[in-house]
């Protein structure tokens, strides 16, 4: 075997080598007294700040076109103070549609009556109390109830309700912004997964007919989002299911659904998310993103972003 002789590696120049970083991408630091747009310009073009500004600007571009935002849900952005950010979003026309899980209603609905929501689960469930709120299983269960025998779905029964009611912070209502602004909103849930499913005021036949209309609404929403975006905020399996399945109705049905931009937001990215919103359904000619960080940081900064750069 012949001697291991170094003086024989081959190199090259430096100037040569394709690079991945370049002085010109680097971030800029911040100046006491900039503002947001300041701060936006400043991030790195590399890695996550650059999709970061890709996805703000293909929102952007979407409403420019005219072409939909639809934003799907879980409970948790709720829960950490996001109802105005996202209600802002709906009167700019930014968002034009919203679909939640079964969760989003009851947290979206004890806000609006009580103005506050989010029970201590470890401590009542020892005692067999966790979920049991009266008024917010009866006058949910009263409400999807009702709607259904009036053709409506759950969004729509819903948010009549509290936009019509007396709740006294209906203004912080997502599903009453969808009422009074006519954006839809959709409600998807899977019974037994609720709280208000544990009341005896809880009827699955007409939650099961509610859920099927919103279901069809969605799938319709869906087979429009040709050059739109879908953005899913939280929702690790409910949400990216129904929208995997919406389509795959949509392109069975014949609409064109190939260039279009999807989103998964989390503080952790999950299969689901990751398969079934960021990649498949973008597998033919569109843009997938998973940003990753705290709902309660990364949302309002996306939708600054997107404000900035509207204007």
């Amino acid at each position: 075997m012949s001697a291991f002789d170094p003086t024989k590696i081959k190199t090259y120049s430096l100037k040569d080598r394709a690079s991945k970083v370049r002085l010109d991408e680097l971030a800029s630091p911040h100046r006491k007294g900039g503002s947001f747009k300041d701060v936006l310009s400043s991030l790195p073009n590399i890695l996550a700040a650059k999709q970061f500004r890709e996805v703000a600007a293909a929102v952007v571009q979407a409403r420019r076109d005219k072409r939909p935002v639809m934003l799907g849900m879980g409970a948790h952005p709720i829960k950490v103070g996001l109802t105005p950010v996202i209600i802002d979003l709906m009167e700019r026309g930014i968002v034009t549609s919203l679909h939640l899980n079964g969760a989003g209603i009851i947290h979206d609905f004890e806000l609006a009556y009580i103005g506050q929501t989010s029970e201590d689960v470890d401590k009542e469930i020892l005692t067999g109390a966790f979920g049991m709120a009266e008024e917010t299983g009866r006058m949910l269960n009263e409400a999807v109830t009702a709607g259904a025998g009036k053709g409506l779905g759950i969004g729509e029964a819903i948010g009549g309700m509290i936009q019509t009611g007396d709740f006294p912070h209906k203004s912080r209502s997502l599903l009453a912004a969808g009422s009074r602004l006519g954006v839809p909103v959709t409600v998807h849930v899977a019974i037994g997964t609720d709280i208000i499913h544990m009341h005896p005021s809880f009827d699955g036949k007409a939650t099961g007919e509610a859920a099927e209309r919103d279901f069809r609404k969605f799938c319709s929403l869906v087979a429009g989002l040709e050059g739109g975006a879908y953005l899913n905020l939280g929702s690790a399996v409910l949400l990216p299911e129904i929208f995997l399945k919406a389509v795959t109705l949509g392109r069975n049905l014949g609409h064109t659904l190939r260039h279009f931009t999807t989103v998964n937001m989390d503080f952790i990215q999950h299969y689901r998310p990751g398969t079934n919103v960021v990649r498949r359904p973008t597998h033919g000619g569109g843009r997938g993103y998973a940003l990753t960080g705290h709902h309660e940081i990364m949302f309002p900064l996306l939708a600054a972003a997107i404000i900035e750069l509207s204007e």
